[in-house]
């Protein structure tokens, strides 16, 4: 590998970036060029994109400005070229790779971007920290529970590199930022419910037994996932609909918008999420033995949900596939609704923050940074330090509540949770849930 520039970009890069602790020494540096673009190479970091799918292909374009793209992966080598010739990505320079272990050996990569299916994110992202590598995940981060611990100990460990979680909401200032701090700020009062829509996981099926493309490393696709014969709809986009890659709406939009809701509440922190969780109006679209389904050959996670959620003081939180799409906070003082779309309700339309929501809110919903851009955010940690705005730490209590939702659907009844200890009370068979069996060869780093 090319070698010349890497000792002074890698001073530039590490010798900048701080402790958590003492972020506030470092001037911020202006934003009219985006971050490292300026005109010497030596300063601009050098950046792996694993997973250059649809998804991929936009985030890696986004990295683009902010570093030079060296190398791209993919395990379907169609999409691995398409990225690498691509000219605002590899350029048709760029390194391709089927295998993502290539681009974590290699020295002069500074970060990389893993947007895979998400039964992988994990396994990756604990081996780019130990590699060294500033890391950017797309969401949901997480598979399981036990993944939602793997993950925090090794950014605990690797507390020098910044890392970045997928959720963009979190730099929707007009809609989403709005909205958090109104809740914060107690101008709705007190909050007794929130209804999370996510809408619910399509149907489909069955699918038949075909032989996957040629360009395409099925075994290296399944990954820890168990080994089944090939259907398209098992692969690439369609992932998000079955149990064994992801967690169909639960975690597809939980991710985006649970977390909105529990950032607002101010309940995102370790050791705290709600104690229970009702599944028991919860449908799928297949049958379900034992919180598995038993067919094997149709989408499986559920099309059709109301979970209800309550924290030990009573608040509850609805995950709903019924309502619209976007989260309703109701308080004593009055009632708001958020989504991509709009920010609505009287305490908008009244202006009931005015004056209440400026650089300071701003600054202090990005922990001390200025407001800017996700991606922004996160390479100006990169140069800085301090934890981006979309951290894994707050990504994965809230995914803690998407997946134990999805539990108790799976298993229609309801479950306890103690959020303290991490653990699921007093039920044996949806403790089992907590973590899977992984195919040999596929486990995670556990550094703790």
């Amino acid at each position: 590998m090319p070698k010349k520039t890497l000792a002074s970009r890698r001073q530039f890069v590490t010798q900048t970036a701080l402790t958590v602790g003492a972020v506030a020494s470092v001037p911020y540096f202006p934003w009219t060029q985006k971050a490292f673009a300026n005109d010497s190479k030596n300063d601009r970091p050098q950046i792996g994109c694993i997973g250059v799918g649809s998804m991929g292909t936009g985030d890696a374009r986004g990295h683009a400005g902010f570093g030079d793209i060296v190398a791209v992966c993919d395990v379907d080598s169609r999409h691995a070229e398409r990225a690498r010739n691509d000219e605002k990505i590899g350029k048709g320079k760029a390194d391709a790779y089927k295998d993502y272990r290539k681009v974590l050996e290699r020295n002069d990569i500074d970060v990389v971007s893993i947007v895979t299916p998400d039964h992988w994110h994990i396994k990756i992202a604990v081996e780019a920290l130990e590699a060294g590598k500033h890391v950017f995940c797309q969401k949901p981060l997480t598979l399981t529970l036990e993944e939602n611990q793997l993950i925090r100990k090794a950014c605990q460990k690797h507390s020098d590199k910044a890392f970045l979680v997928g959720t963009q909401q979190r730099g929707d200032r007009d809609r989403f930022l709005r909205a958090v701090n109104m809740v914060q700020k107690g101008l709705l009062g007190d909050i007794h419910k929130v209804t999370v829509g996510i809408n619910g996981s399509p149907t489909g099926g069955p699918f038949p037994i075909v032989d996957p493309p040629a360009e395409l490393d099925w075994d290296m696709w399944l990954g820890q996932a168990p080994e089944v014969p090939y259907r398209e709809r098992r692969c690439h986009y369609e992932f998000r609909w079955w149990y064994e890659y992801s967690g169909g709406k639960f975690t597809d939009w939980g991710a985006h918008h649970v977390d909105i809701a529990m950032w607002a509440l101010g309940r995102n922190g370790e050791g705290q999420g709600p104690v229970s969780f009702d599944g028991t109006d919860v449908k799928h679209p297949v049958p379900y033995e034992n919180g598995y389904a038993t067919v094997e050959d149709q989408y499986n996670t559920s099309h059709d949900f109301s979970v209800k959620c309550l924290f030990d003081d009573g608040l509850e939180m609805i995950i709903d596939s019924r309502s619209q799409n976007g989260v309703l906070f109701e308080g004593s003082k009055g009632r708001m609704f958020v989504n991509r779309g709009r920010i609505s309700g009287t305490p908008v339309e009244e202006n009931w923050d005015e004056g209440q929501f400026g650089p300071d809110e701003l600054v202090k919903l990005y922990k001390g940074k200025p407001f800017e851009g996700h991606k922004h955010n996160f390479y100006r940690c990169i140069r800085e330090g301090g934890l981006t705005v979309s951290d894994p730490f707050t990504h994965v209590q809230a995914m803690s509540a998407c997946h134990l939702a999805a539990i108790a659907g799976r298993l229609n009844r309801t479950i306890k949770w103690d959020p303290k200890s991490e653990q699921i009370v007093g039920d044996d068979q949806a403790a089992g849930f907590f973590a899977r069996q992984r195919r040999e060869g596929f486990d995670i780093l556990d550094l703790g």
